[in-house]
């Protein structure tokens, strides 16, 4: 608890001294929780447990009879069909007509070895294929599971991130709850398809990159007071060279980019905000010239730590592509008149077929605009005006349905928090309102480059863990600190209990659509509070 205040109390005084009254502060409740977390061993176990335990409602709400329905669902016709060809294939293969049936009855063996044209990059493909390679494709529950053990590790990993952030396991808890509970995440986490690997490793870059703000700022002030003590002039200050931790957000935007190209802009958005922390930590510590030190000086050092392990990482990712002879445009290259000549006749024909690939399929991203009944415009993500519905069943006057719309009161409070963060850093420059901005930026912004193109409201999936750390940032001052007035304290903890209670109502009144649960056709309805969900 903190010092109590004294204050002069409004009206008559007291002839000989002044009334001093004490206002209370904080809550019952922070009283009883610091009696609860009074040695370490308690607050050890909080510290863990907390996010555990939400961790825990992730997985059952994703594994939870994951196995159903037992068909191809929406995308997952090119996606686990491609994982299961890459791991017997070493690349996507084509399907002959009714595959998806053959493939739900236990017979995945039906592909052809002619190769399949797929535009995404192969590493998510191979990642939901491992449930697969390791216990065969006769249960849909294996085509998923890796992607339901992906959305629940997220759950963990932003817990991480939230208590970096915000140096509070209470709040961490809050946002892996949040993430546990909600409609998208849920069920982008139960359908196989890419989206969920995108959000995985780009959740892990930005919690490396957190990790490496620490560090560095602490190495930093290190060579500095050395630089100091021995009585040199630091000047620009030292290149910091031994940042493990930058390198390893390379690593996940790469992979992040090896399942989808979205990743890139994660990777370039970070790998800009490195460089601002930096600069802006020489300047805190006092180097003369730290603007110029940080552009001319560290990044240069920062781009090779962190880009050329993101290319490693997503060329990697091609190698079944690249060591087998079947894949589509494989030996382009090696067709009269394709290969390259003059100053880039040197580049191996397999890496000339590549590029060629990758010009082809960008080609085919820009130029997407086939109408698709569930397609939704990029400026409505914020708000969840078109969820995808990517399974409809009605049998026995039942609805089933596995419809992606998220929590309405997690979304619409995160997107009105997204936007008050924008006011909050304007106004107070707090480095964390700085660091989430950035990776919603990173996820949302480059989509409104393409308002034409055939897009889903699913791949929000990338961007939403941001949009969960946004509003527990206006939780967290909703809430208020230990150390505020009583009736402060109380009002904001109140404010805060009863939001999160509802929140997990509308959760369990939404499970059904998000689970494929059956519905009549009048309960179904009650679900859809917008008339573009139906």
């Amino acid at each position: 608890m903190s010092v109590d205040e004294t204050v002069e109390p409004q009206g008559s005084r007291l002839d000989d001294a002044d009334e001093a009254v004490v206002e209370p502060r904080g809550s019952r409740l922070d009283e009883w929780w610091a009696a609860a977390t009074a040695t370490p061993r308690r607050r050890a176990l909080w510290t863990w447990g907390g996010p555990l335990l939400v961790t825990l409602v992730a997985a059952v709400l994703r594994f939870w009879g994951l196995g159903h329905p037992h068909q191809i669902v929406f995308d997952e016709t090119y996606y686990v069909k491609d994982a299961w060809t890459l791991w017997h294939n070493g690349y996507e293969s084509s399907w002959p007509d009714g595959a998806d049936a053959d493939f739900a009855r236990g017979d995945p063996n039906v592909y052809l070895d002619d190769p399949a044209y797929v535009v995404h990059p192969p590493l998510g493909k191979w990642l939901i294929g491992l449930g697969m390679a390791a216990f065969g494709a006769g249960d849909a529950f294996w085509w998923r599971a890796t992607t339901a053990l992906a959305g629940t590790i997220a759950v963990f990993l932003l817990t991480m991130v939230a208590r970096r952030l915000f140096a509070s396991t209470s709040l961490a808890v809050v946002a892996g709850l949040l993430f546990a509970i909600d409609g998208n995440a849920i069920v982008m986490s139960r359908v196989a398809l890419l989206d969920n690997w995108v959000m995985l490793f780009c959740l892990l870059g930005f919690w490396f990159v957190l990790i490496d703000r620490e560090h560095a700022e602490r190495a930093l002030d290190r060579r500095l007071a050395a630089e100091w003590g021995a009585g040199r002039d630091p000047h620009f200050g030292p290149a910091l060279w031994a940042r493990p931790w930058v390198v390893a957000a390379g690593a996940a935007f790469g992979a992040a980019t090896a399942v989808k190209w979205s990743g890139l802009w994660f990777l370039a958005a970070f790998g800009v905000y490195l460089v601002v922390v930096d600069a802006l930590a020489r300047r805190r510590a006092g180097v003369p010239f730290w603007a110029s030190a940080a552009l001319l000086k560290q990044a240069p050092v920062t781009f090779v730590l962190l880009v050329p392990v993101a290319m490693v990482v997503y060329f990697a990712s091609w190698t079944g592509w690249l060591t087998t002879d079947g894949g589509y445009y494989r030996h382009w290259a090696d067709e009269e008149g394709n290969a390259w000549t003059g100053a880039l006749a040197w580049v191996p024909k397999a890496l000339q077929s590549l590029w060629h690939y990758h010009s082809s399929a960008y080609q085919y991203h820009v130029g997407v605009h086939s109408e698709h009944p569930w397609q939704s415009n990029p400026l409505t993500w914020l708000f969840m005006i078109r969820p995808t519905n990517m399974y409809y069943d009605d049998a026995n006057g039942q609805v089933s349905s596995i419809i992606e719309v998220g929590n309405p009161l997690i979304w619409w409070a995160a997107a009105l928090a997204a936007f008050y963060l924008v006011y909050r850093f304007a106004r107070y420059r707090e480095w964390q309102a700085a660091a989430i901005l950035v990776g919603l930026a990173a996820g949302y912004l480059p989509w409104l480059m393409y308002l034409n193109r055939t897009v889903f409201q699913f791949y929000s999936i990338a961007f939403e863990p941001f949009l969960v750390l946004a509003l527990v940032y206006v939780i967290g001052i909703v809430a208020g600190r230990p150390t505020d007035p009583r009736w402060r304290r109380q009002g904001g903890l109140w404010t805060v209990g009863v939001y999160l209670v509802v929140v997990i109502a509308v959760s369990a009144f939404f499970l059904p659509i998000w689970t494929g649960i059956p519905l009549t056709p009048i309960v179904r309805q009650l679900h859809f509070w917008l008339p573009s969900w139906g």
